[in-house]
């Protein structure tokens, strides 16, 4: 199986296992770790086109987890986590990181953060090496071995 199906494939598991656990990602270091690790994904090269904007809202708008918070709200928190990126990459990707942290003691919440970050990376069909390398260390914020999440 080719690459970028197994990639649809995995990312098809993770929405329904993040789905069947949705009522327990309702707070708010959730909603912020969230669009934290989507802005990271985003941003992993250096730029935000236009066209991973949109990807990002579709899913904020479709995605049945991301339901649990209003979609403008989100919309917004990703938006000010994209400039604080691009005013200091360095600043704005480590405090993104520690944002991502605060839900390391929470399992469901941190897995459901990279598994976000995974559907973010691989939604224009190529999870490219800085996308998988953001999400990697994402992981290591989150105590989680990145091995679990294939990356």
């Amino acid at each position: 199986m080719a690459l970028w199906d197994r990639l649809k494939e995995s990312a098809r598991t993770m929405q329904t296992g993040l789905g069947a656990r949705r009522d327990e990602l309702r707070g708010g270091a959730f909603r912020e770790a969230s669009m934290a690790m989507c802005a990271l994904v985003a941003a992993a090269d250096g730029t935000v086109d236009p066209a991973e904007r949109r990807r990002v809202s579709y899913l904020i708008e479709h995605n049945e987890v991301l339901g649990n918070f209003p979609a403008d709200e989100l919309g917004r928190r990703f938006g000010e986590w994209l400039d604080r990126l691009a005013a200091d990459p360095r600043e704005g990707k480590e405090s993104a990181l520690r944002e991502i942290a605060k839900v390391r003691r929470k399992p469901v919440e941190a897995r459901a953060v990279i598994q976000i970050g995974i559907v973010v990376g691989g939604s224009d069909g190529h999870f490219d090496l800085t996308e998988r390398a953001v999400v990697a260390e994402a992981c290591h914020a989150l105590d989680l071995p990145p091995h679990e999440f294939d990356l």
